[in-house]
């Protein structure tokens, strides 16, 4: 197997690990958010922090690492495939933006909280961490189409 090959293969695998935690909780929490009381809310957002923070430290960064490794492989530089790969690491790299500017701080916030120390606003931080993670979710699938598409154009 050539060098291009593993990396493409560990970049995909990774960036569906890393897009499927963005789809799986969009999918099953943001789409129905709005009727979550505070105290489920706040027991959910806990949870999902606590099982996400860590895993996602080294998924991330792993996943990002080798897709630069697949396109500083990449035989065919001037090619659709090769583009393919860029739009798929600046869709990746938005996402983690996201995450790491918008929700992250959020979810300290979240932390913290409890059902009798849970702000006045909070539905209003709610909302923006839901807007946010759509669009961070959408980025990585955008993410994973344009990596694929550029296997596909190899």
């Amino acid at each position: 197997m050539k060098i291009i090959q593993v990396t493409q293969f560990v970049a995909l695998f990774l960036l569906m690990l890393v897009t499927g935690i963005f789809w799986g909780t969009w999918f099953s929490l943001s789409r129905s958010i709005q009727v979550f009381s505070a105290e489920e809310f706040i027991h959910i957002g806990k949870t999902i922090i606590s099982n996400l923070a860590v895993s996602m430290r080294f998924i991330m960064p792993s996943c990002i690492l080798f897709m630069l490794l697949s396109i500083w492989f990449y035989p065919q530089k001037n090619s659709p495939g090769f583009y393919f790969s860029i739009s798929a690491i600046v869709f990746i790299i938005i996402s983690l933006l996201i995450t790491l500017l918008v929700e992250v701080p959020i979810d300290n916030q979240i932390k913290e909280w409890t059902t009798s120390t849970i702000p006045s606003g909070w539905n209003a931080i709610r909302n923006r961490w839901e807007t946010f993670h759509g669009l961070g979710t959408f980025a990585s699938l955008e993410s994973f189409a344009s990596f694929s598409a550029s296997i596909l154009f190899h």
